[in-house]
C-alpha cells in the first residue's frame, strides 16, 4: 500500500517541493527607495542620510520623533531610548537598505537618446558607489512595462544598464552584477509578461557572460488584471510561478492600482479597503513560495512647517507599523525625511515583540526552564526564530541580545528557523 500511495502522490510531492520551498531566511530590506534615473549619483545615499538627519534635527531630534510616534509612551521600559539610539546609528551607517533607480514613472518618456544617456550614466554611478563604499546593500532599476507601447524601451533600458554596469564593474576587477541587484517590472497584467521578462533576462545574461539565473526581477502589482483575470481566476498566483527562480518579490503599487479602480485621489491610500484586499490576495499567492511581499508608499511627505511635518511623520509611522502587523515587511519610501519614521516604527515593532519571542524561544530550546506557561510547537518556534533574525538583519536587535536571552548564536537561530528543533545553546 505504501508504494502505491508514494506512486500516486509523487507528482504532487515534486510540485510541492518545486513551487513551495519556503522562505530561505536571507535578508529582506525593510524598504525600497525610488529615485528618478537621471538624479542618481554615487553620492545619493550620503546626501539622503544628511537630509534625513537635518529633518529630525530641525524638528527637535530623534527623541522627539520617537515620542511623536507614541513609541514607548508611558511604559518606562527604555523602549523609546533604545529605538532612538538605533535610528541615529542607522542613519549614520545605512540610511537606505534598497535603492531602485527609476526609468519608469519617475523618469517618463523623454525619447531614446535622453533615456540611453541617463541609463548609461546611472549604471556607471552605481559601480562607482560600490567602489567607494556608498552603495546600498540592495539595488536595481525599474524599467517601463512590457505593454506594446513601452515594451521595446523597457527591454532596451534593461540591456543597456546591465551591459554598462557589468563593464564598469569588470574594469574595477569585479565580474558580474552586484549582490542584491534586482530589476522591477512595472504594471504587469499577465503571466505571459513575466515569462517574456524571464526570456529577456536570459538573453541579457548571455550577452554579458552572466551565469544563468543571475538576473532576477520583482513584479509590481498595480493593475486590476494582475489580481483577477477575465475568466475569474487569480492572476497573481500565476505571476508568482511564471518564471521559477527569477521572480523575487511582489510589490504593491498604491496609486496606480487605486486609480485603476476609480478611487478618487483624496482616498488613494495604503489602508484603503481595496488596497487591503489586493495585498491579502498577494500574501496568499506568495505564501510558502519564497517570493517576498512589499507594501507600497504614501505620497504625504514630511515637508513644510512643523505642523505639516509632524502630521506626515505620524501618518507614515502608523502606516509602516500597520503593514508590519499585517505581515508586509517591506514598503516604499519617497523622501529622505521618511527614513527616520520608517526606521523608528520598524525598530519599535521588532523590539516590542522581541520581549515575548526571546523568552518563549529561550524556554523552547531549554536555555531557561519556563516561559510563563506557553507550550510552543515547532512551527511557532520556527516563526519566532525567523522574526528575531529579521530584527537582527535590519538593526532593531543585535546578535548579542539574542544570544544573551536565548543562548543561540545566529547559526543556532537559523537552525531553529529551518527545522523547528532546538540546537544546543551556545555557552557563555
Amino acid at each position: 500500500m505504501h508504494a502505491t500511495l508514494d506512486g500516486l502522490l509523487a507528482p504532487w510531492d515534486a510540485e510541492l517541493e518545486a513551487r513551495y520551498p519556503g522562505d530561505d531566511g536571507s535578508r529582506q530590506p525593510v524598504h525600497t527607495v525610488y529615485v528618478p534615473g537621471d538624479r542618481y549619483t554615487a553620492g545619493l545615499v550620503p546626501e539622503w542620510a544628511a537630509r534625513a538627519r537635518e529633518a529630525v534635527d530641525a524638528s527637535g531630534g530623534v527623541g522627539r520623533l520617537v515620542d511623536l510616534l507614541g513609541i514607548g509612551a508611558g511604559s518606562g521600559d527604555g523602549l523609546a531610548d533604545a529605538v532612538a539610539e538605533r535610528v541615529r546609528a542607522k542613519l549614520a551607517v545605512e540610511a537606505i537598505e534598497d535603492l531602485r533607480i527609476d526609468f519608469e514613472d519617475g523618469f517618463g518618456d523623454r525619447g531614446d537618446a535622453a533615456e540611453d544617456a541617463a541609463v548609461a550614466a546611472a549604471a556607471r554611478e552605481l559601480a562607482r558607489a560600490e567602489a567607494q563604499g556608498t552603495a546600498t546593500p540592495f539595488s536595481g532599476i525599474r524599467i517601463k512595462c512590457l505593454e506594446a507601447a513601452t515594451r521595446r524601451r523597457g527591454v532596451r533600458t534593461l540591456a543597456l544598464f546591465v551591459a554598462e554596469l557589468v563593464a564598469a564593474r569588470a574594469a574595477r576587477g569585479h565580474p558580474g552584477l552586484p549582490d542584491g541587484f534586482v530589476v522591477t517590472l512595472a504594471k504587469v497584467t499577465a503571466p505571459e509578461q513575466v515569462e517574456a521578462m524571464a526570456l529577456a533576462c536570459e538573453r541579457v545574461e548571455e550577452a554579458n557572460g552572466l551565469e544563468p539565473g543571475n538576473l532576477r526581477f520583482e513584479v509590481q502589482v498595480e493593475t486590476p488584471q494582475a489580481l483577477l483575470a477575465a475568466d475569474g481566476t487569480a492572476t497573481v498566483a500565476r505571476l508568482v510561478h511564471a518564471a521559477p527562480g527569477r521572480v523575487t518579490a511582489l510589490h504593491y503599487g498604491t496609486y496606480d492600482y487605486s486609480a485603476s479602480l476609480g478611487i478618487a485621489a483624496a482616498y488613494q491610500s495604503m489602508e484603503h479597503p481595496a488596497a487591503d484586499h489586493a495585498k491579502s490576495v498577494m500574501q496568499l499567492a506568495v505564501a510558502g513560495t519564497g517570493v517576498r511581499l512589499s507594501d507600497g508608499s504614501t505620497n504625504v511627505l514630511p515637508v513644510g512647517d512643523r505642523q505639516a511635518v509632524d502630521a506626515a511623520w505620524r501618518l507614515h509611522g502608523r502606516l509602516v507599523r500597520r503593514s508590519l502587523e499585517r505581515g508586509y515587511y517591506q514598503g516604499w519610501d519617497l523622501h529622505p525625511a521618511q527614513l527616520p519614521s520608517r526606521f523608528a516604527a520598524t525598530y519599535a515593532f521588532y523590539r516590542e515583540d522581541a520581549v515575548s519571542a526571546l523568552a518563549r524561544l529561550a524556554a523552547y530550546v531549554g536555555f531557561v526552564p519556563d516561559a510563563g506557561g506557553v507550550l510552543d510547537e515547532p512551527a511557532t518556534a520556527k516563526a519566532m526564530a525567523w522574526f528575531l533574525g529579521r530584527g537582527v538583519d535590519c538593526g532593531a536587535l543585535t546578535e548579542a541580545e539574542v544570544r544573551a536571552a536565548t543562548g543561540l548564536d545566529r547559526a543556532g537561530l537559523d537552525a531553529v528557523r529551518v527545522s523547528g528543533h532546538a540546537p544546543q545553546p551556545v555557552a557563555g
